[in-house]
Formats: C-alpha cells, structure tokens, sequence
C-alpha cells in the first residue's frame, strides 16, 4: 500500500499533461489517416496494448535494456528520429516507404510505425526516463493509463474521422504534419547527435 500512498492528484496532472504533449496523439491523426488508406483498420486495441506495454517496460527498465545491448539513449533517440524522418517523406512526397506485408493479416502492420515510433518512441521513453527521476511511480503509470485512454479514443474514432473530412484536407493535413514531424526528427538528430 506504500505505492498508492505516492499519489498525488497534482503530481498526476503535471505527468499527464507532459506525456500527452510528448506522445500528441492529435498532431498523428495524419498519419493515422494516411496508414488507415494504404493498409485498412489500424487496430486500435492492439496498438494501446503494446504503446502501454512499451510505456511501461521503459519507465521500470529502459536504461538497463539499452545498457545490456550497449546501446545509450542519445543511440536510441536518433534510431527513432531517422523512423520518423522516413515517415515523414512519405507524407510529404506521396511515396509509400514503409510497405506492409500482404500475406500478413494487418494486425502487425500497423504497430510499425503507430506503436513505435509515433507513440512510444525515443521521445517518450527519454521523456518517461526523466519523469522518473523527479515523480512518483504510481502517478507515472497513472499518466500513462490517461494518455492510453486519450489514443484508444483517437485511434477507434480514426474511421469516422476519415469519413468526415475532406479528401483534400486530409492531404493538406498529411503535408503539413509531415513538415512537423521532419522538423522534430532533425530537431532529435541535433540534440542527440551534436
């Protein structure tokens, strides 16, 4: 019971709100859409679950994991960068980089990239590394669980959303966004590479 002791409503609300600004699930609704044309559902359950579990298995042991591969976390976050970079050339160009397996059922197709990198990538474990050093972990893991929540919702409502906008503001969406996520992946490459 020592663990629940550590709540704290303001601790709580502080890691949520870094959590979903680092994630931003709203700015991926492009991406969503883009890889909801090319290979049909996204599988929203199935995406949550593991976003989570990668979440999670970073918050408790994702130093140790890059440590035993002799990996640091600099490594980690431009590997991350340079997925984001490729995904965000496909948006902007019109290109299919990323291919999914046709023999596949799909359900793995959309992990890569919507698990990892978008949602929990290299900024999201650097981010998750940190907040453990200065919040508890039960309002960690409650953040966590409230941002999980948030992309459940956005990643089930994506079908609807696409069926509501316009073709060409989905496009003018995707470009745009492809911009932001080339910036933010050279933005990680300068952080972490000089």
């Amino acid at each position: 019971m020592e663990f629940f002791s550590d709540f704290d409503l303001k601790e709580l609300f502080s890691v949520t709100i870094i959590l979903f600004s680092v994630i931003d699930i709203l700015g991926s609704i492009p991406i969503i859409l883009n890889l909801r044309k090319k290979i049909g559902d996204v599988h929203p359950e199935r995406i949550t679950l593991v976003s989570g579990g990668l979440m999670l298995i970073y918050l408790f042991v994702g130093v140790k994991i890059l440590q035993l591969f002799g990996v640091d976390v600099q490594s980690f976050a431009v590997a991350g960068a340079l997925i984001l970079l490729i995904i965000s050339f496909e948006m902007i160009l019109g290109r299919e980089i990323f291919k999914h397996n046709a023999a596949s059922d799909g359900k793995g197709s959309s992990i890569v990239p919507l698990a990892f990198p978008i949602i929990a990538g290299a900024g999201t474990m650097t981010t998750l590394i940190s907040l453990k050093a200065a919040y508890h972990d039960v309002n960690i893991m409650g953040g966590i669980f409230l941002n999980l929540i948030l992309i459940f919702v956005v990643l089930k409502s994506s079908g609807w959303l696409e069926r509501k906008l316009e073709p060409g503001t989905v496009e003018v969406l995707q470009k745009v966004f492809g911009l932001i996520i080339l910036a933010i992946a050279i933005k990680l490459i300068k952080e972490n590479l000089f």
